[in-house]
Parts: C-alpha cells; structure tokens; sequence
C-alpha cells in the first residue's frame, strides 16, 4: 500500500478526543478545513489518562521514524487531564505532581534532540481538561478538575507551550454557573458540539498566533484544483504532489 501523501495534524488525547470526530467535533471541523491541504489522524483513546498515554506515544512516534515516506506529523496536540482527575480510588487517577510530570514527559518525547522520537518539525499544543458539571457526573469533582487544568496552564507556561486553556474559556462561557455547563457538556464530562466549538476556536487561534504557518488559508492543495488539472492535457507530471507549504 502507498504512504500517505499528505502530513498530518494528530490528535492525541483522552475520550474527549476520540469522540471529536463526531458532528462539530474538533476532529471532524479541523478535517473540513483542512481537506486537501493536511490529514486530521485522531489517536484519541476513551478512558486514558497520562501515564497509559507514554508507552501509546512512542510506539506511534516510532513507527513515523520507522517507516520510509511516512507523513510528518505538522502539529500535535496533547489533551488529557479528565482522567488523571477522577477522584482516587479509580483506577484513572493520576495524582496532579505526576500528571504534570507525564505532560512534560510526552513534550520531552517529541521536543528533545536525545530522545529516539525526537521530531524536529512537530509544533504541539497543550489543552486543559474542561471543567466538569458534578451535578451530572456524581464520579468527577469540579475543584479537582479545574486544579489538573491549573496544572496544565502551568506546565505549558514552564515548557514556553501554547495552551487552549479549554476550561476557563468554558467556564466563563458558562456565566461561571455549574449547571449551565450542561450547554457545553452533554453528560456531565464530555462535550458537546457547543464545546468542541469553543476548543476549536481556542486551537485555531494558537494556530493563528504562534503557528501561522500552518494555518490552512497559508497551505496550498498537495494536488492542484481542477481548474489546474483542466489544463494538463495530458501532462500527468503536472498532475504530481507538490509541496504543502507555499
């Protein structure tokens, strides 16, 4: 099978991830905007939290070092935290001293030049867990949450990251009420096309701030518009890949 031909932006987070492929969802309107320019992969994984999210992170930057003519991964973004702060004892939790540990870990992965998964190239964006409505999730606590948001804040912060800072974004959008949180979050913890709005509008305008250059309006089409290939008459060659960025 032939790689794939477009670089990519990877999503890679907890179930809040995993379900953005849905209607509205940041998978799903990232995709739409940049169709032709660049691939959306969503390596979201429902119920993780940090510390199961490492050994995920370096098979998959592995296998990009491993295979020949593999995609670059253009931009990643690391969005975990609703997980890490379920309450003990569930299984999930990731006490918040080693959740931002594992946030820097995954950044360290993908940042440093002695790790095996360096990639130079990857711009990454850190997202804060949004807030959480306990009057809908009896299993989460929203003080917990918003502490692992803080954490992440202040990871991003130590690592000179941009952060969506999803949560607060969410929480004023709220009008700072706990129970009009059920607009944005359609069971308690999980968002809802209203939500997933506010985290797309968040990363676009890192993109647009500090990663201008991957902004899809400054990205031509790997394959030229068919006003282009109109003309080729022929000429395959002009109906090859081309570069990405302009």
């Amino acid at each position: 099978m032939a790689a794939n031909v477009q670089d990519v932006i990877m999503l890679f987070g907890d179930s809040i991830t995993q379900y953005g492929w849905g209607p509205g969802g940041l998978a799903q309107r990232l995709a739409e905007n940049y169709v032709r320019k660049l691939d959306v992969l969503n390596r979201g994984l429902s119920g993780y939290q940090t510390q199961w999210a490492i050994p995920v992170l370096e098979q998959i930057f592995a296998m990009q070092h491993e295979q020949l003519h593999v995609p670059k991964v253009q931009l990643l973004t690391i969005w975990f935290g609703a997980n890490d702060a379920a309450p003990p004892p569930s299984v999930q939790h990731v006490p918040k001293d080693e959740y931002t540990l594992n946030l820097k870990h995954l950044v360290s992965m993908i940042r440093s030049p002695t790790s095996p998964y360096y990639s130079p190239h990857t711009r990454i964006i850190l997202i804060t867990p949004p807030p959480v409505n306990s009057h809908q999730r009896s299993d989460r606590d929203f003080d917990i949450t918003k502490s692992y948001a803080e954490a992440a804040r202040e990871t991003g912060s130590a690592l000179h990251l941009p952060v969506a800072d999803v949560w607060t974004e969410i929480w004023e959008a709220s009008g700072k009420d706990e129970k009009a949180l059920a607009t944005y979050l359609h069971d308690g913890l999980h968002l809802s096309a209203a939500g997933y709005e506010i985290v797309y509008n968040s990363v676009m305008k890192i993109i647009v701030e500090k990663y201008p250059e991957i902004h899809y309006d400054n990205l031509q089409m790997v394959f030229p518009p068919w006003e282009e290939a109109s003309k080729a008459q022929g000429d395959d060659a002009k109906l090859t890949k081309r570069k990405t960025f302009v």
